[in-house]
Order: structure tokens, then sequence, then C-alpha cells
């Protein structure tokens, strides 16, 4: 296994390019990296070796073949309109950024990468944007990098209003921020996914070409078809079908996903989707962004917290509340709303919810009575 340490150049990232382009013909698997390789041989057949963040527990290797790899990039063709050129503007050592590169190569030609040593800039990724040829182009951001254009306008904005499709995933995208997007002329396409399916493998709630969604009796996700990983490095090979962490549902045929089954909030005996709060309180005119969490109570045993990241005429308090309550019910009423810069984030882009968690508590402010 060939392990390459990224960081965040233009040139790690042509070096991650050759080797994929190799492993994806048969040669040795590719473990792309940033700090301590991570250790472990991973098992026959296997293309590319992707550690997860280790969020929920000790880190893992996820060990995805080469089928696999080229089903999710072929399905991604088929469901955007057909093949087209590709900016990696992701780090390069997570599944989304390999499937950049995966993508652009069965594509039939590199993708052009923004440097990202310096971080994510918007003057950069329209620099960037500006090398592609004329042609068909898409390119996969996270919520945070998308917000980050849309606030720079200007050259960035125009340039991403070139692309075909902009996928964006690696986190939760808030109906708020999706509306602002479209509004904006951006062809936004929302993706759900993993390391363990080779990324995202459902686009705007409908599952890719060959992917299966079923939902267990406490609405737990599973996924299965031709994208799934081989299994873990060490561990016991996937049955054709990955138990994730996340709870969903379906409304008209789409799969709306709830959050992490973990960070579900019991309070008063009552359970609440962190998700759904966080996608009433972003719809609010004058939220920008929003992280929803529990925080211990002595009384309820959890309570709702929200720090919400204001806009211009950001309404106040109570009318926040009362939207929550009348969508979703009184349980669900953010006992405490603390206005902050920016949510904290992890990885790829998710949201810090140990961060937030934090933030909320320490935080001075009042605590509503009551929902």
């Amino acid at each position: 296994m060939r392990t390459l340490a990224l960081d965040g150049s233009p040139g790690s990232v042509h070096a991650l390019t050759a080797a994929l382009a190799d492993a994806l013909d048969g040669g040795p698997a590719v473990l792309p990296h940033t700090g301590p390789a991570p250790v472990g041989e991973p098992p026959p057949g296997t293309a590319v070796v992707i550690a997860t963040s280790g969020s929920t527990g000790e880190p893992k290797l996820v060990a995805l073949s080469a089928t696999a790899l080229r089903a999710s990039a072929g399905a991604t063709a088929t469901r955007l309109g057909g093949p087209a050129r590709w900016l990696l503007a992701l780090p390069a050592e997570h599944v989304a950024g390999v499937q950049v590169v995966v993508r652009a190569l069965l594509a039939g030609a590199p993708p052009v990468v923004q440097d990202l040593r310096g971080g994510f800039r918007p003057d950069d990724f329209a620099a960037a944007t500006a090398l592609l040829p004329p042609g068909p182009r898409h390119t996969s951001l996270v919520p945070t990098q998308l917000l980050r254009v849309l606030d720079a306008g200007g050259a960035a904005l125009d340039a991403l209003r070139g692309y075909r499709a902009v996928l964006v995933g690696g986190a939760a995208l808030d109906a708020g921020l999706r509306r602002r997007a479209l509004d904006a002329d951006v062809a936004v396409v929302t993706t759900y996914g993993m390391s363990e399916t080779a990324g995202g493998c459902v686009y705007d709630g409908v599952p890719l070409d060959g992917v299966t969604v079923d939902l267990e009796d406490d609405g737990r996700i599973v996924l299965g078809g031709p994208t799934l990983a081989t299994g873990y490095v060490g561990g016991p090979a996937f049955d054709g079908r990955f138990r994730t962490g996340d709870l969903g549902r379906l409304r008209d045929g789409r799969l709306e996903v709830l959050g992490r089954a973990d960070d579900v909030i019991v309070t008063g005996g009552e359970k609440v989707a962190p998700a759904a709060v966080e996608r009433v309180l972003a719809a609010q005119p004058g939220v920008r962004d929003v992280c929803v969490v529990g925080v211990p109570d002595p009384r309820w045993g959890q309570v709702v917290a929200a720090a919400v990241v204001p806009g211009p005429d950001r309404p106040d308090d109570d009318r926040l509340r009362d939207a929550v309550r009348a969508e979703l019910g009184r349980a669900a009423v953010p006992r405490r709303i603390v206005d902050v810069l920016e949510i904290p984030v992890r990885g790829i882009g998710k949201p810090d919810r140990a961060a937030v968690s934090l933030l909320v508590t320490v935080t001075p402010g009042p605590v509503h009575p009551s929902g």
C-alpha cells in the first residue's frame, strides 16, 4: 500500500492523482493522509483506503475497491448529465476529495486543483476556476465553503455560477443556505453519503443508480449497492449493506436525513432531532447558520440549545421559538439561544457539536423557563 502525505498544495494532489490512476487500473492501494500515516494492511482488491474522522468513536480505515469507486463516479456522471471537467476545492485526503479526482480521471482529464495551503479562499476559487477550459464543469464543496463564496460575491460568485453542478455535502445543507444559493443562480446539488459508500450516494434525496436506501423501524438509514466499501482494514467485510449512524425518513419518495442517532436530544422523555430544529431555524429570515445541541439539565435531563450566526434583521428569540413550536411542538423549542460569529467545524466541515455544546453552556445569557 502506498501512503501519500498531503499538504493542500496542487503538487501533492498531482502525486495523488497519478497514484489513483494506477490504483484504478489494478496498481497498489493508496492511502492519502495528513499527519502520521495510519497503519494496516487492506484486503485484496483495495484501490483506496480512507481514514475516517473518528468523530463517533475510534478512527477507522475504510477499504474501497476500484469497482466501488468507478460505480460511484459513473453514477454521478449519469445523474449530472454526462462527463465534465472538475475543480478540486476540497482536502484530497477525504473521500469527497478523492472522488473528485476519480470522477475527473474517468471523465478523461485530471482535475484543476485549488491551492488550499492557506485554507479555502473565495478569490483563489475564482482563480482556479479560470484555469478550466470551456465546457461543462463540476465541483464539490462543503456548506461553509458555499457560504463564503456567497458572502464574497464578485468574481468568486460569478465563477460558481458557471458550474453545471455544485455538489454540496460533508455536512447538512440547511434550507436557508440552499435557498440563498439557488436564488443566486448556483446549481447546488445536495449529497448524502460517507466514506463507507465511496462518498455521496444520494443526491437531492434520490439514490444514485444501483444504490439502495432502507429504513429500520427506528428510522436508522441502511445503504447498499455497488458503491459500498469492501469493509474496514483489519475488520470483517461488509455484507452488501451498511447500517449508518443516521436517522432518516422518506418524504414524497425522497430521503430526508434527520441527523445522527447519537445526536438525538431526550428532553423530559421526548426525543428531538437536532437537524429538524436546525431546518426550522435556518429557514427564518436573518439566520445565516445554526447548530442545535442538547445540554444537560437537572430537571429535564437535557434541554435544546441553539447556536445562531445572525444576519441582518435576525428575529428575536421569541419569534425563533414560536417558529419551532408551531412546526415541531413544545419539546423541540430551544431553551437557550446564543449568537455566535461562526459555527465551529471539524474535519471536512461538519459542525463540531462538542464545541457548540461548550459555547452554549458557558456563554452568558438567559435560559428560557419553558418551551
